[in-house]
Formats: structure tokens, C-alpha cells, sequence
């Protein structure tokens, strides 16, 4: 009988062994730290052999960098998204410019010398190279002109880049570990790290923290291997000091009349133009029509104008415009090219010297969104001269909307004097409905946009002299502008009762004839009161007017009301 249990015994001590084995082998397999590692390359989404990784601030970018002969570059789009968006790319002429206050700082692309109105300087390396189509910058001259910290590194390449210093944790780790792809011991290694290695703690969670090594390697560490977590604010770096534009902004309201000349001959109505005009202290005469894209331009300019002006108190403030030759214009083809520009500019100035003029008023319309870089480098360019000859520069500017952002109404606000709301047009000449020229809540809404933007002391709103009469026929839409004084014999010939419409703030009428409506949302002295009331509101630099002889004299009454405020 003993001799029969002890093998059963035996039997059952070696299954319970083997299943003890087996069990033990699948904690083991379960619980133990994997030693696979990650493919480092996969992780940073590596592509080539000049490809570089960019970890900004604690976020792996979608942006790369390349290195190129052991320096650093940024692509133009990641320069101006991230660090200074005044870098200015001219293709045709192969140029990278940079354009400070008093100065356009120039690089030859491909070459290693930079010029400026000091001379020439010659760099170790590029500052600026093509890949293909691409434009690219080396880091290092970016950072000339943006404050920023960047440290390489490789296996495989890349960028750790700071341009924030908020306070951030850190901690040492422990005892040595691993950094890992998720927080879990069947992760994958991203990383070694060893006891006295500093981290930043990004992240904390019940047993596994995400951290950030101090070599740009972002994943999770188990919490019982790190030490104290503490609080650090890191030294921010200010090498790059943003230069001063200064302003010839005015100490009192502007008070601007635009002033249509169409010939020489228009100068002779400067009188009659002026005669009732109460606190006007700015003219601006239509006089600079751009006439082709090499940056020649038509001149009306006249002397015994500007000495009349001077004699009435008036500042000149000379308008050019893109209006009058527009079928023949290409604007980009103009402001894209930077010695069109420097020609257009260098014309503008000598005339506002040689006629003794005070001011520049910028008014290109329809500038479509792929110009809107070089517009507003042009603003740039032409605000250098301005500036040092004491040539006040104004830009004219529709109601802000997402589809007039290329303008860039900020930068204007920096570089240029003025900033001018044209504060009309919200129905107009082809117009898909009958409407308002400048109801309140669209003119309030344009200044409210644009004040966002540009200092309240730079931002002058542009009220309309003029009214629509409508007509609307089987459907079809048409319309007349016509001044003040003709609006109201309008309404009184065809006995038009009008009352006043509270949503537009402008009195309103209409009647039918023969299956045909008319409608009339008038400008007058009411509508312009309340209007001037939102601009005392948000206490901007003072109004325009479009156009002179198309006001009644009594609304020289409300704008003195407003000046004196």
C-alpha cells in the first residue's frame, strides 16, 4: 500500500511544481520590466538625413529644422509662427530682409555677408538658404532678432527650443530606471536615466509621472523612482531688445478731410472745399495715383495748395491710391519686388519733400491675400523715411473682417502714425442687398476690432459724407452715392416720410413707383452725432471724412462738438 502513495505523491508534488512554475513564469512575464527600447527615429517622426526633431518648450512641434554643414536652420514659416515674423523673403531678387526702425537690413541668399546702412558684415555661416523651394534661417541669426534658447542634440537630431520661462517642477531621479513610450513596466525605453539625473516633471499621475529629460526626451517614469519634486523658475533670456518706432502721432484729435482731386485743375476747389469746415486740421488730397508696377505714379501735387493749406492751420497729408489704374496694376507684382518699392517710395518722399508736405496717406484697396506680405513690408519700408524726414504716415483700412486680415492692422500699428477706419462701405455700389452705408453697430464693431489691435491713440474712424439711394427692380439691385444735400432734396421731391430707424441709428424711408422700390438710409448730422458719440466712447485719435463737399454745413457743428471733447 506505501509502496502505491508514494509515486501518487510524487505525481502530485511534480504537477503542483510545474504549475507552480507556469504560474510563477506568467507573473514573472507580467510584472517584470520590459528591456525592449523604442526606435528613437520612429518616435521623433525622423525623415532624412538633415532632418531635425524641434521640442518647443515640453511639445514635440510638427515643424523641423535641418541642419545643413553643423549649423541649425528654421524654415521661414517656423520663424515668423514661433519666434519674429518681420523676416521678409523677396524670391524674384533672392533677398531675406529685415526691416528696423531706421534701417533694411539685407542678406543675399546663399551668401554669408549681411548689409546695412553701417556697411557689411561677413558671417561663419549662411544666414539664409534655399532647399529646393524652401527658404531656411539659421538659428543663430534668428536669434539676433527674437529671444529664445536652443540646445542640439543627436541619436537622433535634435533641437530643445525656449521661448517661455514659466516655472516648471523638477525632480532627481532616485535610483536608476528608465524613461518609457506610456507609464506601464511593458512600455518601451525611451531612455536610460540614472540616479542624480534631473528631470521636469510635467505631468503627475498615481504610480507613473511624465517627464521630460534634460536631452529633449519626453515620457513616463515610475513615481517611486524619483526624489523631491520642487519648483524652479528659470532666467529668461532678453539678448534681443525690441527697437523703439517711434510715432509722429499728434497731441490732439486728427480732424481729416479727404479732398478729391482728379486733374491739376482740382486743386483750384481747395476754397470752396473748406470754406464751412469747422476744427479741420488735416487735408488730404487724392494727388498720387499708382500708374504701372515698375512704382511710377501720377502726381497732382501743387505748391500754392500746400501754401494755402499752411496759411488755414491745415497740415497736407497727400493720398496715393491704387484705384484709378487698377485694370492696367498688378499690386503684386508691384510690392513683391523690392526695388519697385524702393523706386515707389523713394518718388513718394522726394515729392513730399520738394512740395513741402506733411503727410502720406496709404489707400490700396483689394489687395489680395497672397500680397498681403509684401503690402505690409512696404508699410514697413516706407515707414523708415517717414520717420526720419518727420513725414507723418497714415494707412487706410477697411472694417476689420477675417478676409482683410492680411492687411495686418497690428503691424500698422507699430510701424505706421495712423491707422484709418474707412468706417462705410457695409452695403455698397453692387452690393447683393439694399442697406445701410455705415450702421452703428458696423462702424462701432470696426473700431471696437480695430482698437484690439493698434493703439487707441494711432486709430482714426472714417465716417461717410454720402448716402445710398436704392432701387430694386424684379429682383435687381442698383444704386446712386450722392451727398448730403442731394439725399434731402431726393427725399423731399418724392414726398418720402422718413423716421428714424434705431438698429442703423440713421433715418430711413422709402416708396414704390411703378413696381419699382426706393429705399434711403440717410447720412445727416443725427446719424453722425451718434456716431461720433462710439468714437468719443473708445477714445480713439480722432475722424476722417469721405468725402469734402458732399456734408451739409450744419455737420461741421457736431464734428466741432466732438474735437472740443
Amino acid at each position: 500500500m506505501k509502496k502505491k502513495i508514494i509515486p501518487v505523491l510524487i505525481a502530485i508534488v511534480l504537477i503542483i511544481v510545474i504549475a507552480g512554475v507556469s504560474l510563477g513564469g506568467k507573473l514573472l512575464e507580467k510584472y517584470s520590466y520590459t528591456k525592449e527600447r523604442a526606435d528613437l527615429s520612429a518616435y521623433f517622426n525622423m525623415a532624412g538625413e538633415a532632418d531635425v526633431a524641434i521640442m518647443l518648450q515640453d511639445e514635440l512641434i510638427e515643424e523641423r529644422a535641418r541642419l545643413f554643414d553643423g549649423t541649425y536652420y528654421l524654415d521661414l514659416n517656423t520663424v515668423h509662427k514661433y519666434f519674429n515674423d518681420r523676416f521678409y523673403e523677396d524670391k524674384g531678387e533672392g533677398l531675406l530682409l529685415y526691416t528696423v526702425p531706421d534701417d533694411i537690413i539685407r542678406n543675399v541668399i546663399g551668401s554669408s555677408q549681411v548689409s546695412d546702412k553701417n556697411g557689411e558684415t561677413t558671417y561663419e555661416y549662411v544666414p539664409a538658404r534655399y532647399e529646393g523651394e524652401t527658404l531656411y534661417i539659421a538659428i543663430d541669426y534668428v536669434k539676433q532678432y527674437a529671444n529664445f534658447s536652443y540646445e542640439g542634440f543627436t541619436g537622433p537630431d535634435r533641437l530643445q527650443i525656449y521661448n517661455e520661462w514659466p516655472e516648471r517642477k523638477t525632480a532627481e531621479i532616485k535610483k536608476d530606471t528608465a524613461v518609457r513610450v506610456l507609464g506601464g513596466v511593458k512600455s518601451e525605453i525611451l531612455r536610460d536615466v540614472h540616479v542624480g539625473d534631473k528631470v521636469f516633471v510635467l505631468e503627475e499621475m498615481e504610480t507613473w509621472s511624465k517627464v521630460k529629460t534634460e536631452d529633449a526626451i519626453v515620457g513616463y517614469v515610475e513615481n517611486k523612482r524619483l526624489g523631491e519634486i520642487k519648483s524652479e523658475l528659470p532666467i529668461p533670456i532678453t539678448d534681443y531688445t525690441e527697437p523703439e518706432y517711434t510715432s509722429l502721432t499728434r497731441d490732439y484729435k486728427i480732424n481729416l478731410g479727404w479732398h478729391v482731386v482728379s486733374g491739376i485743375g482740382g486743386n483750384d476747389t481747395f476754397d470752396a472745399m473748406t470754406a464751412n469746415a469747422k476744427e479741420l486740421n488735416v487735408i488730404s488730397p487724392t494727388w498720387f495715383k499708382i500708374s504701372d508696377n515698375e512704382g511710377n505714379f501720377t502726381s497732382f501735387a501743387s505748391q500754392d495748395y500746400v501754401n494755402k493749406a499752411h496759411n488755414k492751420g491745415l497740415e497736407v497729408w497727400a493720398l496715393v491710391e491704387n484705384i484709378e489704374y487698377k485694370e492696367s496694376l498688378d499690386m503684386y507684382s508691384l510690392l513683391s519686388s523690392t526695388t519697385q518699392r524702393a523706386k515707389l517710395i523713394k518718388g513718394l518722399i522726394d515729392t513730399a519733400l520738394a512740395y513741402n508736405i506733411d503727410g502720406i496717406n496709404v489707400d490700396f484697396e483689394q489687395i489680395s491675400m497672397d500680397c498681403g506680405e509684401h503690402y505690409i513690408q512696404f508699410i514697413r519700408e516706407l515707414s523708415i523715411p517717414c520717420r526720419e524726414k518727420g513725414i507723418v504716415l497714415s494707412v487706410d483700412n477697411y472694417v476689420p473682417t477675417g478676409y482683410t486680415d492680411h492687411y495686418d492692422r497690428a503691424e500698422q500699428g507699430v510701424v505706421a502714425d495712423y491707422v484709418i477706419i474707412m468706417g462705410y462701405d457695409e452695403h455698397y455700389a453692387g452690393s447683393p442687398e439694399a442697406g445701410s452705408v455705415a450702421s452703428i453697430d458696423f462702424v462701432e464693431e470696426g473700431i471696437a476690432k480695430t482698437v484690439e489691435q493698434v493703439p487707441q491713440n494711432k486709430v482714426i474712424n472714417a465716417v461717410p459724407f454720402y448716402t445710398r439711394i436704392w432701387e430694386t427692380k424684379d429682383g435687381q439691385i442698383s444704386s446712386q452715392a450722392v451727398g448730403m444735400d442731394a439725399a434731402e432734396e431726393y427725399v423731399r421731391a418724392h414726398n418720402i416720410s422718413v423716421e428714424w430707424d434705431e438698429a442703423t441709428c440713421q433715418n430711413y424711408g422709402e416708396y414704390t413707383e411703378n413696381g419699382v422700390r426706393f429705399q434711403v438710409w440717410l447720412e445727416d448730422e443725427e446719424s453722425i452725432r451718434v456716431k461720433l458719440n462710439i468714437m468719443d466712447k473708445y477714445g480713439i485719435a480722432g475722424i476722417a471724412s469721405w468725402r469734402l463737399g458732399f456734408e451739409k454745413p450744419i455737420i461741421w457743428d457736431e464734428i466741432s462738438i466732438y474735437m472740443g471733447r
